[in-house]
C-alpha cells in the first residue's frame, strides 16, 4: 500500500498566490488546505494537523511571525515562511523563532517544492530516529558517529564532527550562525563567527570535491549554513 499524500496548509490572504501554490503543490502530489488569516491557520493546524505549513508573513489579522510563535508553543510541524521582506535580520529572527525555511517573493515553484520536500524529510527522519543522513556522496552515520565520502572514511576532530552532526540533524534546512556557535562552542561564543568560518573551511576541504565551489555544505548569506540533500536548492556561496 502506498504512503498517503502529504498534507500542506497554505496560509496567505492573496487569492492569486493561494491558487498558484495549490496548482503547483497538487501537481507534485500534495493535498492542499488553505487559510486566509492567522486565526484560521491556527484553527486548521489544531483540527487537521498538516504535514507542512507554508506561511505568508503579511496576514490581515496578525503578523505571520506571531502565528509562528503561537504555533511553536505546541507544535513542531515543519513551516516555510514566505515574504517580500528579504533583509537578513528578519530571516534570522524567524528561523530562530522556529521557521524551518524562508523563501523570498517572488520565487519559483521548483525552489519551493524542493524546500518543502526537504522540510518534510527532515521531520520524518527526526520522528523515526533515522541514524543515517546522506548528502550526495557524503554519508553521516549518527549512531556510529562515522562519516564516509564515496565509501571512504573521513577523519574529523571532535568539533568538526559536532558541527557536521548538527547540520546533518537539520539536513536540507538552514541552521543559523548563532545556533551552531551555541551548540558547538557554548553560549559565550555565540557571536564568534570567525570560529565558524574556520571550521566550515576545514570541513569543506574534507568533504567537497572543490572547496571553493561547495555542493554539500552551503552558505546562506548572512544567516548560517545548510547541508544539501538531493533536490535541495543550492544558494550562491561567497
Amino acid at each position: 500500500m502506498s504512503e498517503p499524500a502529504p498534507v500542506v496548509l497554505v496560509v496567505d490572504d492573496e487569492v492569486q498566490i493561494r491558487r498558484f501554490l495549490r496548482a503547483g503543490l497538487e501537481l507534485d502530489g500534495f493535498v492542499v488546505q488553505d487559510a486566509e488569516t492567522g486565526a484560521d491557520a491556527l484553527k486548521c493546524v489544531t483540527l487537521k494537523q498538516p504535514d507542512l505549513i507554508i506561511l505568508d508573513l503579511g496576514l490581515p489579522d496578525m503578523d505571520g511571525g506571531d502565528v509562528l510563535e503561537r504555533l511553536r508553543a505546541w507544535s513542531s510541524v515543519p513551516t516555510i515562511v514566505l515574504s517580500v521582506r528579504s533583509n537578513e535580520a528578519e530571516k534570522v529572527r524567524l528561523i530562530q523563532g522556529g521557521a524551518d525555511d524562508y523563501v523570498v517573493k517572488p520565487f519559483g515553484m521548483a525552489e519551493l517544492l524542493a524546500r518543502a520536500h526537504a522540510a518534510i524529510r527532515r521531520q520524518v527522519r527526526a520522528s523515526s530516529d533515522e541514524p543515517m543522513v546522506k548528502a550526495g556522496p557524503l554519508n553521516i552515520d549518527l549512531a556510529a558517529r562515522m562519516v564516509t565520502l564515496n565509501g571512504q572514511r573521513v577523519m574529523m576532530t571532535p568539533k568538526e564532527y559536532k558541527l557536521l552532526q548538527i547540520l546533518a540533524q537539520h539536513a536540507g534546512n538552514v541552521v543559523t550562525h548563532q545556533y551552531l556557535l551555541k551548540e558547538v562552542w557554548g553560549s559565550p561564543h555565540m557571536h564568534d563567527t570567525h570560529y565558524l568560518r574556520i571550521f566550515v573551511r576545514k570541513l569543506r576541504q574534507k568533504i567537497e570535491d572543490d572547496p571553493t565551489q561547495p555542493r554539500i555544505l552551503l552558505t546562506e548569506l548572512g544567516i548560517g549554513y545548510r547541508l544539501a540533500i538531493p533536490d535541495t536548492p543550492k544558494p550562491m556561496v561567497q
